[in-house]
């Protein structure tokens, strides 16, 4: 049975899950010259992180027994990267906005 403070670091666990998928694509689109090239690598790279970020935290003993690997897949990298990278696309300016040095 799930205690109050198992659903409640799960919370965290998605909420840190969320953060990451945001920043790294925040980072990729400043980054990356092409708007392919930050969208494969947003796409392979983003998720590998968040796995292991799950796979980390829950053997750490964190979470709630989901029932199966899918389940975990769905609810812990799956909805973080949807979400994170909404945020980012949606809510923050464009990368062309913003002025990098050259070296």
């Amino acid at each position: 049975m799930a205690t109050i403070l198992d659903v409640a670091l799960m919370a965290a666990v998605f909420a840190v899950n969320t953060l990451l998928a945001a920043v790294l694509t925040r980072f990729l689109r400043l980054q990356l010259a092409t708007r392919w090239g930050s969208a494969v690598y947003v796409g392979f790279l983003v998720p590998v992180v968040l796995v292991v970020t799950t796979i980390v935290s829950f053997s750490l003993g964190v979470g709630i027994d989901l029932g199966s690997a899918a389940a975990v897949l769905g609810l812990m990298v799956a909805l973080p990267m949807a979400l994170g990278v909404s945020i980012d696309v949606l809510y923050l300016p464009s990368p062309a906005e913003y002025d990098l040095p050259d070296t």
